[in-house]
């Protein structure tokens, strides 16, 4: 949930971590005073008693002198970020006593197991810095990362930035794992193909414009996102497309000259702005959490909640990973800090996207089990069999 960015994913992504500064130390005679048979005969006196030692003053010293040092550091700002495993949330469950996923429209069914989304707890993002003692502290503890800050944010953007941006993916998040699962479940998701820009140079550029509403496709009536990406993966790269487009209550026909997309079809070059009509009210409801990495466990806690079938039946599986429309598993940020934080809440699976599996091999805890996923079917297919006890013969991630 990338809680993160800041995590991005817990009740306070952007906490400092710092521990509070050191009692005051107070200093005083470290020696008791002289025995009265000393003080009778002064020749006899032991010369510490007279008054504190050096050696006892300067000890003082040196405890005040670090009290003060450890405090300093405690709060002096440090220019890195530190990445730690964050709390986890069952989207089987609830958040403040209100189901986290509420269903309307539609049955739903119990469910015994548990779908764990993760986080990562961050310092060091704007308005939220780390201290000097929090990185020294994250470069010794194992489950951390330390990251210059400048790696993670540009140098001019504002804490408020930061907070809307990760508002805004989690928002399309939660949009996009609904429109995933509903569509993996069977339903027609209706949607509004609105273009909200065009790629420069692209065969889109200059014949779509901004508000255009894409109807047909080849003749073809699109009345879902889905239908459009399933046409254009279909088509040859290089290829002429006729849309029907709705333009300033006018529908006419345009001709789009097509670029390959990324792992195969075709492509328009074109930004789509897709108002979704769902048959189900799906309604998410969690807080003190940004960014799209939970968009996987969101799509698995839906359709947990309206299948009969109890999927993870009793078993405790964590994971992450965005979920597009089409229903693709994407990569998220610290992936090893969430293998702790699921581990530590009591998981034993875990389901890791494939674009990550190279920053998992070495750093799975001791009790975890990752299962390998790239699409919302696999993923789904994933937790079926750990609930029915064949999870072991799911892939898993490997070197290399």
């Amino acid at each position: 949930m990338e809680h993160p960015t800041p995590a991005r994913d817990d009740s306070d992504p952007f906490g400092t971590g710092a521990p509070e500064p050191g009692p005051d130390v107070t200093v005083g005679p470290p020696w008791p005073d002289a025995a009265p048979s000393d003080a009778a005969h002064p020749d006899t006196a032991h010369p510490d008693t007279a008054h504190p030692g050096a050696r006892s003053v300067t000890l003082s010293i040196s405890m005040l002198v670090a009290a003060v040092l450890f405090a300093v550091l405690a709060v002096v700002p440090a220019p890195y970020v530190v990445s730690s495993p964050g709390p986890t949330r069952d989207t089987l469950g609830d958040e403040g006593g209100t189901p986290l996923i509420s269903i309307t429209g539609a049955p739903t069914y119990p469910s015994t197991g548990q779908l764990r989304l993760t986080t990562v707890s961050a310092t060091g993002g704007p308005g939220y810095p780390s201290t000097v003692l929090g990185v020294v502290r994250g470069w010794f503890d194992s489950t951390s990362a330390v990251q210059p800050v400048e790696a993670l944010y540009p140098p001019d953007v504002s804490k408020d930035q930061v907070t809307k941006a990760n508002q805004a993916q989690m928002t399309s998040s939660q949009e996009d794992a609904t429109v995933a699962a509903l569509e993996e479940l069977g339903y027609d998701v209706p949607a509004t193909l609105t273009v909200a820009g065009t790629t420069p140079g692209s065969g889109a550029d200059g014949a779509l414009r901004v508000d255009d509403v894409i109807v047909t496709m080849d003749g073809t009536p699109l009345t879902s996102f889905t239908q459009l990406t399933d046409a254009l993966k279909a088509t040859a790269a290089g290829a002429t497309v006729r849309l029907g487009v709705k333009r300033a209550g006018s529908t006419i026909d345009v001709d789009v000259v097509t670029t390959e997309r990324a792992g195969g079809g075709a492509q328009l070059g074109v930004l789509i702005n897709p108002t979704f009509s769902p048959p189900i009210d799906v309604k998410i409801k969690i807080e003190d959490i940004g960014g799209p990495s939970a968009g996987t466990m969101f799509a698995l806690g839906i359709i947990d909640k309206l299948t009969p079938q109890d999927e993870a039946n009793g078993q405790v599986i964590a994971g992450t990973g965005t979920m597009d429309i089409s229903g693709d598993v994407g990569p998220i940020g610290g992936i090893r800090q969430k293998l702790v934080g699921a581990r530590r809440d009591g998981a034993t699976w875990f389901l890791a996207p494939a674009d990550d599996c190279s920053e998992v091999v070495g750093h799975v805890p001791d009790g975890l089990r990752v299962v390998r996923i790239a699409t919302l079917h696999e993923a789904r297919e994933a937790i079926i069999a750990i609930g029915a006890g064949a999870g072991d013969s799911l892939a898993t991630c490997t070197a290399g």
